[in-house]
């Protein structure tokens, strides 16, 4: 398993759901108003709980998401520097912490796999955008700073991005 896999764990949260009462749930995606930034760019809203694919100067793809846990959130500029289908992960030392009874390996696709259908992965590995085989999750603040999103939503855009694209996380 590469190094940049092993560090994705370190944004996954645990099996606790930590969702906000009240919390409105959106369509899954949806077109709407959008500007301020270039075509092709993602970026993350992490008080709304959405992540916006910008398609054009007036418009973005709207995705609902889970956002970092009180404490692990973050915000800055990235790009994605790798894609990957039904990825293997591997529980950092954190979560391994959290929960001493994770196996050292969750194969790609298996049913207990956090990382869902897909991963984009940003710096250097330490957090992803990736799905989530634990759909109620998604609306909260909920990991250890990855950006989760429906196994749907995350193949819809692994499919629209490529190594490179700029990612933009905001408060």
């Amino acid at each position: 398993m590469s190094h940049t896999l092993r560090h994705l764990a370190a944004c996954l949260g645990t099996a606790l759901v930590l969702l906000s009462p009240g919390i409105p749930r959106a369509k899954a995606r949806e077109l709407v108003a959008f500007s301020g930034y270039a075509p092709g760019t993602i970026v993350v809203r992490t008080n709304q709980r959405r992540l916006y694919f910008v398609v054009d100067d007036h418009r973005a793809l709207r995705f609902s998401v889970g956002v970092g846990r009180a404490g692990m959130a973050w915000s800055g500029s990235a790009r994605i520097e790798g894609k990957y289908v039904r990825p293997a992960w591997s529980p950092p030392d954190m979560i391994r912490a959290e929960n001493p009874n994770l196996p050292e390996v969750i194969p790609g696709g298996a049913a207990n796999n956090p990382m869902g259908a897909a991963a984009l992965t940003l710096r250097g590995g330490e957090y992803a955008i990736h799905g989530t085989n634990r759909p109620a999750s998604i609306g909260g603040f909920v990991s250890y700073g990855c950006i989760r999103m429906y196994n749907s939503d995350i193949r819809e855009l692994y499919r629209l991005v490529g190594v490179g694209t700029p990612v933009v996380v905001e408060q």
